[in-house]
């Protein structure tokens, strides 16, 4: 009997990631690695094979789907031998464009959604900045209204695909302090006052470029507003149930990914003229990964299932989302630092697979909220 999971349009799906990846995208990975961007024809070709427009409605120019769809994509391309940096640089849209989708903006859709979905433009979010990061409340960004345009001033890090994104969705202060007087505002790439302050040099995540942005005097026309002026917030807390539980998959696809390396090479490796696998100590290690990895998938797409039938500002659908992500994420770390020992002097080596794993894994629990703050979150909505 097939799960929600393994019916024959996502096992069809499945496999058609899988076999793009291992053609399109692996074999390319250490050099955009060291280049620190993936090349933007990448897009394009992404967008040919439909990939770049899953859970995306047909209306809008994606191949339509839902969060397990995405899911699907997600940890397809991780165990082809992708890595969580290849998700963040080829799937920015995914955090790009939801917002502008919710709204309903027909012009905004045309000109943003429809050709990032095409692979001709890049898309990137701007939330964070140098003075505060899961705090989205008090963003300082401020747009002043002048006539027909905003006025924006202030600066935004951390930006995932800043180098490269010709528009960035951008949290702006338009009101008073607080959450409520924040706004969403589409900013061209190449409008005067704009620029990208520098590329940021990162402990892993290579390929995925990512940007300082600082906004000086920037006129953005008002019809660039997603939704609401001064409704930005709560376009933005809406979409934060997605993006957690899709760093909750990368989580326990990667971790999956490190345990089928690890045995793969404790099957290999012979020590004292027994292979690797053969010891207690390591079969007890492999044992362990994969209870951890199971679990965490487990949470994870019981929250997604859940997401998907349900209404992402429902407490219950946040607590799930929150779990999910601190679930994967402590199983992740602690998975991949284990087959990093399996490994040996060899998983510290740059050219093995399992090195980058390792780097990548450490930023998913800062991303998309802090550890910590979730777990403070979940507190609040536990009543504890």
């Amino acid at each position: 009997m097939s799960t929600l999971w393994e019916t024959r349009e996502r096992t069809a799906l499945r496999e058609m990631v899988t076999s793009f990846t291992e053609k399109e995208l692996v074999p390319h990975l250490p050099v955009w690695e060291d280049a620190g961007e993936v090349p933007r024809d990448v897009h394009a070709k992404a967008a040919s094979a439909g990939l770049l427009g899953v859970a995306f409605p047909s209306e809008v120019g994606g191949q339509g789907g839902d969060l397990i769809d995405g899911s699907t994509v997600t940890e397809s391309l991780i165990q082809a031998g992708g890595s969580s940096g290849l998700i963040a640089a080829l799937f920015t849209h995914g955090i790009a464009l939801p917002h502008i989708v919710a709204s309903g903006n027909a012009d905004l859709i045309d000109r943003y959604v429809r050709p990032t979905l095409a692979g001709e433009m890049i898309g990137s979010l701007g939330i964070t900045e140098p003075g505060g990061g899961s705090d989205v409340a008090n963003i300082r960004t401020k747009a002043v209204r002048d006539g027909d345009d905003f006025v924006v001033n202030g600066a935004k890090t951390f930006i995932t695909s800043g180098v490269r994104a010709d528009f960035v969705t951008t949290a702006v202060r338009t009101g008073g302090e607080g959450y409520a007087g924040i706004s969403l505002l589409v900013i061209d790439k190449g409008l005067s006052g704009f620029t990208v302050a520098r590329p940021l040099r990162k402990m892993g995540w290579h390929c995925s470029d990512t940007a300082e942005l600082s906004f000086d005097d920037v006129r953005v026309p008002a019809s660039q507003v997603v939704g609401e002026v001064d409704g930005g917030f709560v376009l933005v807390m809406q979409q934060f149930v997605s993006e957690r539980l899709g760093l909750a998959v990368q989580g326990y696809a990667t971790a999956q990914r490190a345990l089928d390396l690890a045995v793969a090479y404790a099957r290999e490796r012979a020590t004292f003229g027994k292979p690797l696998i053969s010891r207690q100590v390591i079969r007890h290690k492999l044992v362990e990964m994969h209870r951890r990895t199971s679990a965490a998938r487990a949470l994870t797409r019981q929250a997604v299932e859940r997401a998907v039938d349900g209404d992402n500002t429902d407490p219950a659908i946040i607590l799930d989302a929150v779990m999910a992500k601190n679930q994967a994420v402590e199983a992740c770390e602690w998975v991949v630092s284990e087959a990093v020992q399996i490994f040996g002097g060899m998983g510290y080596m740059r050219e093995s697979e399992i090195d980058r794993h390792y780097r990548d894994a450490r930023i998913l629990g800062i991303g998309g909220g802090a550890t910590e703050v979730l777990n403070d979150l979940a507190a609040k909505l536990l009543g504890y």
